[in-house]
């Protein structure tokens, strides 16, 4: 879902964070030491004038060397040229009959996730070439697609069809996922028809106003196996993953993420915007659904992973709304004794919360409180088990290296620990060597944090790479050496509200 925000930008103020000693898995050996890592910010351009929109999500072309951006306040692909990042030109960019919301290149091939003027009917998936920037093909996909990925192999592209309903929630497509056998030219659209919540369970949420399984579910972002066979998609706002096999091209499983128990010591959060303290971590008794955004998936030492940035999104139309702060929750006298004192603005009465969940007993009060989003990146197996969690960890380092920033809301820090906290929104990998660098995009705070994942039990952090002037990073990029114009690994930030695009070498 798109969001608007504004953060007001501190012109050319940044920030070196200080590196940690890497810890490798026993017996490792390292032909690069990640605590040397720099992250030097090569060039940045501005994709558009104007308020925020003009850039979203990137896709780069090693054949070309052009960067291929979303702009859906222009309907169109906005094309830069960045042979040199130092000094990118902006090109003709490619109109479009529709509003773009993905893009993804493979081998001189690009594919863009097209939502029709109607965002309740069927969307589409068009290719063009690179090099000349003519359209290849177009396929009808779901109603709103809103990522879209190419399998490694190059043989399929997939795209997420979210199907939100309209304003007035009278209209609710089923969320779909499109999958593109590129040599037989051939397009399945897939539904889930065939899956139901109470097979599920593991807190998967349905709860629309009316709405099937089908038509509940909304697939938000892709992630596909390294050996082209199965694709991952999260269905953020039902707190779940779908897994797709993409050779039979069905969906083979749905499974919940369960909760965060934010009164764990270790998950701990500043609840409040309204306390006089920036920074007030403390446990409360509130479960956090992970409502994962982006998702990438790693192989890390022989073993398959998934990583998601765990952002939360709440359903808030003019028809329906589950979005509600805890003070104006009536609580179980029973289950919250204290629930006078927990409802103070400076306690947990600013939190924002479902009443969608949490009416265990159906009495009509509320015996558990559930917040957005668990405020972290976590890593999973492929079949929805937990491996790690970052907990508070991105709360506290972004405090601990710049307080004046943390869950910052319109340049006002704090401002966001009712709602969200820092927002993790993207997230990607890349292979350093023999470790494995995350890279996880924080759309409130701002800046992306890089952790080594060498070890996807125990996670280091190493830096967190940010600007001032780059405002809600909405999407990342990475650019292997091989393939990057200047022969080192490049990380690509587009920025959505500053309209900003960030290009830094690592070395």
């Amino acid at each position: 879902m798109k969001k608007s925000l504004l953060v007001a930008l501190v012109a050319g103020a940044t920030l070196s964070s200080c590196i940690k000693d890497y810890i490798g898995m026993p017996g490792q050996d390292n032909d690069k030491d990640v605590s040397t890592l720099t992250f030097e910010k090569l060039g940045t351009f501005t994709n558009g004038e104007g308020d925020e929109g003009f850039a979203e999500i990137s896709a780069f072309d090693a054949k070309t060397n052009k960067l291929f951006i979303v702009n859906p306040n222009e309907d169109e692909v906005s094309v830069w040229d960045i042979s040199n990042p130092a000094m990118s030109v902006k090109l003709s960019g490619i109109p479009l009959n529709g509003t773009p919301n993905s893009v993804a290149v493979h081998k001189g091939l690009l594919a863009v996730a097209v939502e029709d003027a109607n965002k309740q009917a069927n969307g589409s998936i068009v290719t063009y070439d690179t090099e000349t920037l003519q359209m290849v093909e177009a396929y009808t996909a779901g109603a709103l697609p809103d990522m879209v990925a190419f399998s490694p192999n190059g043989n399929y592209i997939v795209a997420a069809n979210e199907g939100e309903p309209n304003d007035d929630y009278t209209v609710d497509p089923e969320g779909s996922i499109s999958v593109i056998d590129l040599k037989k030219n051939e397009v399945a659209t897939l539904y889930f028809a065939n899956f139901s919540q109470e097979g599920i369970g593991n807190d998967f949420r349905v709860f629309g106003p009316g709405a099937s399984f089908a038509q509940d579910v909304e697939p938000e972002f892709v992630a596909i196996s390294d050996d082209s066979r199965y694709a991952y998609i999260t269905l953020q706002e039902n707190n779940g993953i779908a897994v797709v096999d993409l050779k039979s091209m069905s969906i083979t499983n749905v499974y919940g993420l369960g909760t965060k128990d934010h009164s764990l010591p270790m998950n701990s959060l500043d609840a409040s915007n309204e306390d006089d303290m920036v920074g007030n971590f403390q446990n409360w008794p509130v479960y956090g659904f992970y409502m994962p955004d982006a998702i990438a998936f790693a192989k890390v030492k022989g073993g398959e992973y998934l990583i998601t940035a765990n952002e939360g999104d709440a359903r808030d139309y003019d028809g329906y709304s589950e979005e509600e702060r805890v003070k104006d929750l009536e609580l179980d006298a029973t289950v919250f004794p204290n629930a006078e004192e927990l409802q103070m603005d400076e306690n947990l009465g600013r939190l924002k919360t479902t009443t969608a969940n949490g009416d265990i007993d159906g009495d009509g009060d509320f015996d558990k409180i559930y917040s957005y989003g668990a405020r972290s990146f976590t890593i999973w197996d492929t079949y929805g088990t937990q491996v790690y969690d970052s907990g508070d960890d991105l709360g506290r380092k972004t405090f601990e290296l710049n307080p004046s920033y943390f869950n910052a809301d319109e340049g006002e820090a704090d401002g966001r620990s009712d709602d969200k906290g820092a927002e993790p929104e993207a997230v990607t990998t890349l292979k350093v060597g023999s470790s494995t660098l995350l890279f996880v995009g924080l759309e409130r705070t701002g800046g992306v944090m890089v952790y080594d994942i060498s070890n996807p039990y125990a996670p280091e952090f190493v830096n967190w790479v940010f600007d001032a002037q780059d405002v809600a990073p909405e999407g990342l990029l990475v650019v292997p050496a091989k393939d990057s114009p200047t022969k080192e690994d490049l990380l690509i930030i587009t920025n959505e509200v500053s309209n900003t695009v960030s290009i830094y070498e690592i070395k």
